[in-house]
């Protein structure tokens, strides 16, 4: 059944999604900033993949965050850049296995505020309505609701499409607050991160995989996952990975997200029925 539904949403994307040759690995990153700006920042860094690999690998995404989840239970991405939560979902169907993640690192959900705002702590927010990039943005979205649950805090969460909407949205004064990550607030615009600050902050957990598709050939797998790590001895490929604010890359394996797992999340559940 499973099999059948992913065939289907594969089918049912085709029209949407952009066409790929056969030889072209297609590297989806999960929508968390603007297309424009997540291809100015991970095409640099898939030409020198390709460059080391000698593989054609390609940059795509989606328009939000609940078609890119849709893409992965379809299997449309050979590689994907992946929230915590999306890996232990997509490492299930279609069987999604972590080739990466940053080194070094642990995720951290924040909930940032105007830095003019009279708010200093996570309850003032009851009965306000929060922006969010989506409902399985796992440090974003999925760790703070959760946490404001069990504090009594009660709020309307408003999805917004990306990390960078929430940003713009409360810098604006849409919202009062809304959900982000260290990561994408550190590299937001400078002029709108200056209208920010952080209210409160999760506690940390297993960052994003960058995990290969089953049908990627052993080969293949090796190659890409040698480049990646060459990365950190290269000064080339250091300054790649600054600018998407990576220290470094490191070899990754499925255990690595048992924190995660450990939450019992249930959100996707009905996806993979």
């Amino acid at each position: 059944m499973r099999i059948i539904y992913a065939l289907t949403l594969l089918l049912s994307l085709s029209l949407s999604a952009p066409d790929a040759d056969a030889d072209t690995l297609t590297f989806g990153v999960v929508p968390q900033q603007s297309a424009k700006r997540l291809a100015q920042l991970w095409t640099p860094i898939f030409n020198y993949l390709s460059e080391k690999t000698g593989e054609t690998i390609r940059f795509s995404t989606a328009h939000d965050i609940p078609t890119f989840e849709k893409r992965l239970l379809a299997g449309e991405y050979d590689i994907a850049y992946m929230n915590p939560y999306h890996y232990t979902v997509f490492h299930q169907v279609p069987g999604y296995q972590a080739l990466a993640k940053q080194k070094d690192k642990r995720i951290q959900g924040i909930v940032v505020v105007r830095k003019d705002s009279p708010l200093t702590e996570l309850a003032e927010l009851n009965g306000q309505t929060l922006a969010f990039p989506s409902p399985a943005a796992f440090a974003a979205s999925i760790v703070p609701r959760a946490q404001m649950g069990l504090e009594g805090i009660h709020i309307t969460p408003k999805y917004v499409s990306s990390h960078d909407s929430v940003y713009l949205g409360v810098s604006r004064g849409f919202f009062v607050a809304g959900g982000g990550v260290m990561r994408t607030f550190n590299n937001i615009a400078p002029e709108v991160k200056a209208q920010l600050r952080v209210l409160w902050r999760t506690p940390t957990y297993t960052p994003h995989a960058i995990a290969v598709h089953p049908r990627i050939n052993a080969e293949t797998v090796a190659k890409l996952r040698n480049a990646l790590l060459a990365m950190n001895d290269d000064p080339e490929g250091r300054a790649l990975l600054k600018a998407i604010n990576f220290q470094g890359i490191e070899t990754a394996q499925d255990s690595d997200w048992d924190d995660v797992r450990a939450l019992k999340i249930k959100l996707l559940d009905d996806l993979l029925q």
